[in-house]
């Protein structure tokens, strides 16, 4: 957190109205929304008739350090996040809900820098999405929760129940790249348990290129529509690892992933195919679609073939669902 002065107040040194004031001052405008921040609740058009609805929250911990995210990055990643959701749907984002439960000693400048993250994440990746309500509290930990909403815009919801033997399996982004970034903070920035801050110095460009998608992922929002738009029959975002994530599409429509050992290495980031299919916080898209369709951004990994002994393949051979999971995966360390 930033340190302290009198232009920089502690959050708890200041009122609701201050704090929603400051935010809302950093927002950008609800374009998507019929009425925005400031009343009792938001109105967001829905003009499919439709509303596609997300929710995430982060948590102080098993989620993320202190010690290694800024305010900027806390927003980035929040947003981005949950508009990946919404895009695996093939949705376009309109707008996010925002509620935060902060420690009363946060100072008001990382709580505006979380807003700037919140606002440039959507301007980037999910133009006219943006922040159009949420709730604040006090509380020991930081706490971010998000509820995004999407608009087909006339299209049917993509779920993960619509794979049919036959299908291509594809994705879209780069895989492993976010367990690599992780793997850097808990090789290189801890001191015994205790996290420490990142000296980006110490990284070559490679390295700094895995810690930025850690921090901040950068999810292929726009593929979304496209994929859906190309008539794929499922789809869902990657947050798990591949294997894992898979595993559900598969259970999900009754068959199995059959994937190539050598596809996968193709989008591995550093060709490390353990990472690509165990780790998590990619946020990539794992689609199928129709034999012989395979839109632009996507890379093809396999075929969904009729349900057999194993929900997963990887060269005709099962693979082991592993795969991020807060529960199992948290060392519990600050």
């Amino acid at each position: 957190m930033a340190s302290g002065s009198d232009d920089d107040p502690r959050i708890g040194d200041l009122s609701e109205g201050q704090v929603l004031r400051a935010i809302l001052a950093r927002t950008a405008p609800a374009s998507h929304a019929v009425l925005g921040p400031g009343d009792d609740a938001a109105v967001v058009a829905a003009p499919s008739g439709s509303v596609v609805v997300t929710a995430d929250t982060l948590v102080e911990g098993p989620d993320f350090r202190l010690a290694w995210s800024t305010g900027y990055d806390l927003g980035w990643k929040s947003a981005a996040v949950n508009l990946s959701d919404i895009a695996a749907m093939g949705a376009v984002p309109t707008a996010l809900l925002v509620s935060l439960a902060v420690p009363a000693d946060t100072r008001l400048s990382f709580i505006e820098a979380m807003a700037d993250g919140f606002r440039e994440c959507c301007a980037q990746l999910a133009p006219g999405c943006s922040v159009v309500g949420g709730d604040l509290t006090v509380s020991d930990l930081l706490m971010i929760a998000v509820t995004a909403l999407g608009d087909l815009g006339g299209r049917t919801a993509v779920t993960r129940a619509g794979a049919r033997p036959g299908d291509v399996v594809a994705v879209a982004g780069e895989l492993g790249v976010a367990a690599a970034g992780l793997g850097l903070l808990f090789g290189r920035f801890r001191e015994g348990t205790t996290p420490v801050t990142v000296d980006r110095s110490a990284l070559d460009a490679v390295q700094q290129h895995a810690l930025d998608r850690q921090l901040r992922p950068l999810p292929p929002l726009r593929l979304g529509t496209v994929a859906a738009d190309a008539g794929a029959t499922a789809m869902m975002d990657l947050s798990d690892g591949l294997a894992l994530d898979a595993s559900r599409l598969a259970d999900a429509s009754n068959v199995t992933i059959a994937l190539s050992g050598p596809a996968v290495d193709a989008v591995a980031f550093g060709g490390d195919r353990g990472r690509a299919l165990g780790g998590g916080e990619d946020h990539g898209l794992l689609a199928t679609f129709p034999p012989g369709v395979l839109p632009g951004g996507f890379a093809r990994l396999g075929t969904v073939t009729a349900r057999s002994h194993a929900s997963v393949l990887v060269d005709g051979r099962p693979v082991e669902h592993s795969g991020w999971d807060p529960y199992r995966d948290w060392d519990h360390s600050r």
